[in-house]
């Protein structure tokens, strides 16, 4: 059984990403306390890859502070077995299919098992390549987390009978046309994915203010926010856990 599932059970699930190491591993443990103590209902650990092209500019900022600062994949281990102690709410590492790949696929996802990722998201992996990872996923318990996009069309319903986890949606909010077009479009989407699963889905990409959020969340089961808040992040540096956590608790009511 998923231990995701559980952030889906007090109704609509709020969902920060958090990129580790920017600006460094002390300062990502505090946000990430603060964000489970704020409402966080299940929490996106950024692994950073030095290149992330499923990022924008915010996110990649984030990565190039973080590898600077020399993370490594191994105090990112370190820092989630550390955070487990008071912890409880799901986590799940998103990152590049090369960042398992060049770790070593079996050790890499066995160690998440044994620290306590419930998930991984892996944004570059083409659905029908999932094989590569999903044989150890499964033997290691760790959820692989499918992305469906509005390109993503007949192959929806594929993704979504396969899902399992949570299915991230991928919307691009904020950029050009109307939003009653890309609401039409995320409801056709969703509708799809609940006729073929009921694996929950949330929508990521572009969610930026409470009002977003809440539309958001009024037609999936959860929003994802991450540029938001990196750039928090960004303008508080060390001294961020508190603006990130006041953010996340305002993200979080909009959406109840």
């Amino acid at each position: 059984m998923s231990k995701i599932k559980s952030a889906f059970e007090n109704g609509k699930a709020f969902i920060p990403f958090i990129t580790c190491g920017d600006p460094d591993l002390e300062t990502t443990e505090k946000i990430v306390c603060a964000a489970a103590e704020n409402g966080a209902d299940l929490i996106e650990l950024g692994i950073p890859f030095s290149d992330p092209t499923a990022e924008g500019p915010v996110i990649q900022g984030a990565n190039i502070r973080a590898l600077a600062g020399g993370v490594t994949t191994d105090k990112i281990f370190d820092m989630v077995k550390r955070l487990r102690k008071s912890v409880t709410i799901p986590m799940v590492f998103m990152t590049y299919a090369n960042v398992v790949f060049s770790y070593g696929a079996e050790k890499f996802i066995s160690i998440c098992n044994e620290i306590g990722i419930d998930g991984l998201i892996l944004p570059d992996l083409p659905f029908e390549e999932k094989e590569e990872f999903l044989p150890l996923c499964k033997k290691y318990d760790v959820d692989l987390i499918s992305l469906v996009a509005p390109t993503s069309a007949d192959r929806i319903s594929m993704i979504a009978k396969e899902a399992s986890g949570f299915i991230y949606i991928v919307s691009s909010l904020g950029v050009t046309g109307t939003r009653s077009e890309i609401t039409t479009d995320l409801d056709s989407i969703i509708e799809v994915v609940r006729k073929n699963t009921d694996v929950p889905c949330a929508i990521g990409f572009g969610i930026s203010t409470p009002e977003q959020a809440a539309r958001m969340a009024a037609v999936s089961d959860g929003a994802i926010v991450g540029s938001a808040i990196i750039k928090i992040i960004e303008e508080y540096g060390k001294d961020a856990a508190k603006p990130v956590g006041e953010y996340i608790n305002s993200m979080k009511q909009a959406i109840k």
